[in-house]
Formats: structure tokens, C-alpha cells, sequence
């Protein structure tokens, strides 16, 4: 399987956006995780390809929604209500080996796409 990532962008805080993940086959899980500038790749919310299941970090609860475009192997990332410090590359990953909040659990990576938030 292979991923790919778009929808990245410069936005005010405040604002939504939404990332978007290509898979070119089915997955079992996809998980989006982002890196900060000079800070380590932390993860943000995942997805079971079923749709049934999502996970998501504490500092991105009630903010962001992560849903399954069925169809067309889709993952979206709905930001809203964003702040500065959501400011970071984001990537989705597929296909975890143990915990979803490792980085380094994570088989397979698409490219980052960076979303920037003014303030």
C-alpha cells in the first residue's frame, strides 16, 4: 500500500482545514500523525478501514474529526478551531505493529503536507 497526503496549507487560528490521504490498496488502520518544528513527530488521530473505530490524542479531541472516504480509500483529517501550535508537517501512516502513539510502530508513510497557522 502506498499514501498519499494533500490539503495542507496556510490558515488564520480559528479557521478549518482538511487533510486528505490517498491509499492505493486497503489497510487496516490509518492514523495521521504531525511534526512540529524542532519537535518530534507525535501522533494525532487514527482510523480502523472499517470506519468502526477512531483514536485520537488528547491535544486534538473535539477539534478534529478523522473519517474514511469509503470508495475511493480515502482518510480526511478535519481540523477546526485551529491554533498556532497545530502549526507542523503532517502525515498519514497505515498499518501499525503496536502502539498508534509510537511513530516508529508505523509500517508504511506517505509524504508530509504542512499546515502553518497564523495567529
Amino acid at each position: 500500500v502506498q499514501l498519499q497526503a494533500s490539503g495542507g496549507g496556510l490558515v488564520q487560528a480559528g479557521d478549518s482545514l482538511t487533510l486528505s490521504c490517498r491509499a492505493s490498496g486497503r489497510t487496516n488502520v490509518v492514523a495521521w500523525l504531525r511534526q512540529a518544528p524542532g519537535k518530534e513527530r507525535e501522533f494525532v488521530a487514527a482510523i480502523t478501514w472499517s470506519g468502526e473505530n477512531t483514536y485520537y490524542a488528547d491535544s486534538v479531541k473535539g477539534r478534529f474529526t478523522i473519517s474514511r472516504g469509503f470508495g475511493k480509500n480515502m482518510v480526511y483529517l478535519h481540523m477546526n478551531s485551529l491554533k498556532p501550535e497545530d502549526t507542523a508537517v503532517y502525515y498519514c501512516a497505515a498499518e501499525p505493529r503496536g502502539s498508534y502513539h509510537y511513530d516508529y510502530n508505523w509500517s508504511i508513510w506517505g509524504q508530509g503536507t504542512l499546515v502553518t497557522v497564523s495567529s
